[in-house]
């Protein structure tokens, strides 16, 4: 899949328009590319579908801002997340440009001869572009319910037919789910070719996003009542699902920090393949300060995920602010806090006192082997915290940051911060661990108690959790509603800062859980009276550890207006204004906000 950006790079001479091209492919007029020579070469009917790959893949996010797992800068809380929404901030505008190049490639690629392109390989092709309809409709309907469907290329010239009122989300659900099935009966489960085809759509990654998009479908956002034939057809999907990835060798990483270092590991189904010079990936943005440059420090997390994280025995983190200040509770937090996690916290955690996991170094304040102290101490005459990394390390540039704790997900460990925009890290959009978990999730819903809680012991064993009595990894649940938060819990852990925590809220209906937080929370790990450390110390070490007690910060934003406080009464967003009014009026807003569409038929 990376050579789809070579093929893409193509796609500058079939551009529907004069091309400068002069070598490379065997097409006619190279001169003065039309169209129609496309579809008389493979070749370029490939690098056009790569072209749809190129802008749809999705990329890796950093967004832990959207919800309760990080803060990138202060008062940057969003204003949907404060509750501040109107029509003319909180919406979604309906973009076709890849759903009419599909719609253009999938009518052309109909018609090419097999003189042209084998019937295999059209087959394989238009599944392919089916695929990636259902992806882009999903991403619309998703947001706002029911969208026009457009399912061949339109007249420009007939103005009348551009204006296309909305389907109902149902129908377009269906569509989606067409769109999947066939392409799910033309793909292979693997390529035969994994160098040259690797990363393209498999049969198993449309099975996955099918099972997601019904998993979405069946959740409260979209069957507030609980229909239990959504849940079944979910349920039937992303069971099938499974069965098909673990047929084709499909697998949970043994190591769960790996799933980001070893390429084409068995646990990655979808993904975007990143390398350098030729589509390489930053992550610049994430990197403390001192190791980076043009940004950083995004996505520090939040105490709320901070305790996500489970103990190794699979309890979970107790912790009480209110006793914070009883020096024997503080010591006994800050040792399981740092000596007793699951895996997890440690892949996706950074936390100061230990060595940066990158190769740079800045002497004489840091140096290969130290530890990058990022931590605060305590000003009692002017009752204010200070970060103290300036003071351990004398002369280290840049802000330090906000809560002295930074993600650590997938970043990549090889790149000095000069070239922190080089990064060949791979994105695993689908991973085998969502594809159990959405199986897992409907199966609670169905009453299928053993199969939902045999999803979780396996995710909790491949984390590192200790079985322990009776073989459940520290799951008490029995109950379909307790199965159900402890579903919530373990998403919010396996998948923090991969752009799923939001979503997951929403589809739930549970922006309760962010509201119930209120301001965002964060942990000072503050040195005590007197103490102080040296780069050569370590935080995992008792003694280093000794010197320092963890204190609550009630709102890391400094302002007490700035928290969560989202509406419950307005799950799917409006259609931007100024597309209704271009539509003529074809299409109609939301009911949520005033109109007359009904995003739950």
């Amino acid at each position: 899949m990376k050579l789809i950006y070579k093929l893409g790079i193509s796609l500058g001479c079939v551009a529907l328009a004069a091309s400068s091209c002069r070598k490379g492919l065997d097409y006619d007029n190279v001169g003065n590319m039309s169209p129609d020579n496309v579809w008389k070469d493979s070749t370029m009917i490939q690098a056009y579908l790569s072209d749809i790959y190129g802008g749809l893949l999705p990329k890796w996010p950093f967004n832990g801002e959207d919800a309760d797992e990080g803060i990138s800068t202060p008062r940057g809380l969003g204003d949907y997340q404060r509750g501040i929404i109107s029509t003319s901030t909180t919406n979604t505008k309906l973009d076709y440009q890849y759903i009419e190049k599909i719609n253009y490639f999938l009518d052309n690629l109909e018609k090419a001869p097999v003189t042209v392109i084998s019937a295999a390989r059209n087959g394989r092709f238009a599944a392919e572009a089916k695929f990636w309809r259902a992806w882009t409709y999903w991403g619309m309907v998703s947001q706002v319910g029911g969208v026009p469907l457009v399912l061949h290329t339109q007249d420009f010239l007939n103005k009348p037919s551009l204006f296309v009122p909305r389907n109902k989300t149902s129908e377009c659900i269906a569509q989606i789910v067409k769109d999947l099935d066939e392409a799910i009966q033309a793909l292979p489960a693997a390529y035969a070719d994994a160098g040259q085809d690797y990363g393209r759509i498999t049969k198993v990654a449309a099975m996955a996003f099918k099972g997601r998009v019904l998993l979405t479908y069946a959740s409260p956002l979209f069957n507030p009542n609980g229909d239990a034939a959504r849940w079944q057809s979910a349920y039937d999907a992303c069971k099938a699902a499974v069965d098909a990835a673990a047929s084709a060798g499909h697998a949970l990483h043994p190591n769960f920090r790996n799933i980001w270092y070893q390429e084409r590991n068995k646990e990655v189904i979808m993904v975007n393949q990143f390398s350098y010079p030729i589509h390489a990936n930053s992550f610049r943005g994430i990197r403390a300060e001192p190791f980076t440059r043009d940004e950083s420090n995004k996505n520090q997390p939040l105490l709320s995920l901070l305790l996500a994280f489970p103990k190794r025995d699979g309890s979970p983190m107790q912790f009480d602010k209110n006793q914070l200040n009883d020096p024997d509770y503080n010591t006994a937090f800050m040792n399981d806090f740092y000596l007793n996690r699951d895996d997890r916290f440690y892949a996706t955690v950074f936390y100061g006192g230990t060595p940066y996991p990158t190769p740079d170094q800045i002497p004489p304040s840091y140096v290969s082997g130290n530890s990058y102290w990022n931590v605060w101490k305590y000003d009692a005459a002017n009752n204010r915290y200070t970060n103290a990394a300036s003071t351990i390390h004398p002369g280290m540039p840049g802000n330090q940051g906000i809560t002295g704790f930074f993600d650590r997900k997938g970043l990549d460990t090889t790149l000095t911060s000069a070239v922190s925009d080089q990064s060949g890290t791979d994105w695993p959009e689908i991973r085998f661990a969502e594809v159990l978990m959405n199986y897992g999730e409907c199966a609670n819903e169905l009453g299928k108690s053993a199969e939902a809680l045999q999803v979780l012991y396996s995710i909790r064993q491949r984390a590192g959790i200790a079985p322990g009595a009776g073989n459940t990894y520290g799951i008490s649940a029995a109950t379909t509603g307790d199965i159900r938060e402890a579903y919530i819990r373990e998403r919010q852990v396996e998948f923090a800062f991969e752009g799923k925590r939001f979503g997951d809220l929403r589809r739930w209906k549970r922006y309760d859980i962010l509201n119930s937080q209120s301001g965002r929370h964060g942990l000072y790990i503050t040195l005590k009276e007197g103490q102080m450390v040296t780069p050569a110390e370590n935080i995992m070490d008792a003694a280093t550890r000794a010197k320092f007690s963890a204190r609550y910060i009630d709102n890391l934003d400094g302002d007490a207006g700035v928290k969560f406080s989202l509406d419950l009464n307005h799950w799917f967003y409006a259609l931007k204004p100024d597309q209704i009014s271009q539509s003529q009026n074809a299409l109609q807003q939301n009911k949520e906000w005033g109109g007359a569409f009904d995003p739950l038929q």
